[in-house]
């Protein structure tokens, strides 16, 4: 039988909840009720044939409260006039909530509204987007919207946010909720009040003016004679971004690494430093322009990947020569090849003739599906010999 019954009507109520709908009229003030729900009533055949049936159906739609029903009088041969649910309507609302179970959940959505429209009426149209989510966060609510309103008062706050100094709210209920705290700021800020260079959660404190964790740069002295912290020798050390960038130290060559054991185990070197990579991120390395009177080298893995991140790096330091990722290092250690699983695509502009050749038969698999080699299986004979060949 696919006549509608009351389950498949209360079923049509409890999709338009689930998109939201019901709750967004407690925003936009309108209502849709009376609303009419979709019936499907039995055929002629079916009068004739299931009479009882029919009967039984229509009385069990009438007897179900929330509902109020249209009758239509049906002429039929065999049972003579019958009267037959034509429509479905719910009058009302709270009838509608009634018969969901909703009441309570429809009565704290109305409280947050009317809450918003007071302190923040710029985040309604939040609300109206997105009602099952609030409904979701109605407890927090109330602090997310003292985070928003310290914020507009605050237009450049320039400290971190452990320092937002507001009752019930820390840097971790921020941190937790800062996809949804980025929504309501970019409703709640005038458009000079967001950096919208920053994006995603990870540049949440950037993009609204917050202090954000230094980037941090490690790095090794390989020349035993330079010195920077009193009484070591080639200390392997953190700085600040900032604190990099100033360095006043006579270096003339930076080796640059992807891997941690390589930079660790680098030998002795005069007038260089090491540097602990950062995969695709350099802007931070960019803050030192120091960098652009020293020979840079950078060493990475001989794969799609590594020749991107040299190619990314030159858009910094176009002067950066690649180490150790070359045909001859590739053809000695061919026992210890390994599998790149998602190559890199892409044209790369910054390379030389030779190392774009190199890339293009990796990523082509010229040489072998999905060639890599990774830096740290180069034996270290032969990582020796190639720095002693390097002009001092």
């Amino acid at each position: 039988m696919t006549w509608t019954t009351p389950k498949d009507l209360k079923a049509q109520l409890a999709r338009g909840w689930e998109r939201g709908e019901l709750l967004r009229d407690a925003v936009t003030g309108q209502s849709r009720f009376p609303l009419r729900l979709s019936l499907k009533g039995p055929s002629s055949a079916d009068i004739t044939d299931r009479f009882e049936a029919v009967r039984n159906w229509a009385a069990e739609l009438a007897r179900t409260p929330a509902l109020r029903l249209e009758w239509q009088a049906v002429r039929h041969r065999v049972q003579g006039v019958q009267q037959l649910p034509a429509s479905v309507w719910i009058d009302t609302l709270d009838e509608a909530l009634g018969w969901l179970g909703k009441r309570r959940e429809w009565e704290g959505f109305t409280t947050l509204v009317e809450r918003t429209r007071q302190d923040l009426p710029a985040l309604l149209p939040w609300l109206e987007k997105r009602p099952l989510q609030a409904l979701a966060l109605a407890d927090h609510w109330p602090r997310l919207l003292a985070v928003v309103a310290w914020r507009v008062q605050h237009p450049r706050p320039g400290i971190y946010l452990r320092q937002v100094d507001l009752p019930g709210v820390h840097s971790k209920f921020i941190e937790a909720h800062r996809a949804v705290l980025a929504e309501l700021l970019d409703l709640a800020l005038p458009a000079g009040g967001v950096d919208t260079g920053k994006t995603g959660v990870a540049q949440f404190a950037a993009r609204y003016g917050f202090l954000d964790k230094p980037v941090r740069i490690r790095l090794r002295l390989l020349d035993p004679g330079m010195h920077l912290v009193a009484g070591t020798v080639c200390p392997d050390l953190t700085l600040d971004a900032t604190s990099f960038s100033r360095l006043t130290l006579d270096v003339r060559r930076v080796l640059i690494t992807e891997n941690e054991t390589n930079f660790l185990a680098l030998p002795a070197l005069p007038g260089a430093i090491a540097i602990f990579g950062a995969g695709y991120g350099w802007e931070a390395l960019a803050q030192a322009r120091w960098l652009a009177r020293c020979t840079l080298h950078y060493w990475g893995d001989i794969d799609t990947h590594g020749f991107a991140i040299l190619d990314q790096l030159r858009g910094h330091f176009g002067h950066v020569e690649s180490l150790l990722m070359d045909r001859a290092t590739l053809a000695a250690h061919a026992s210890v090849w390994g599998q790149e699983d998602k190559p890199q695509r892409a044209d790369l502009h910054r390379l030389t003739p030779d190392e774009r050749d190199l890339y293009d038969d990796l990523r082509d698999n010229r040489i072998r599906e999905g060639l890599r080699l990774e830096q740290e299986h180069l034996g270290f004979g032969w990582v020796r010999d190639r720095l002693a060949l390097m002009p001092g």
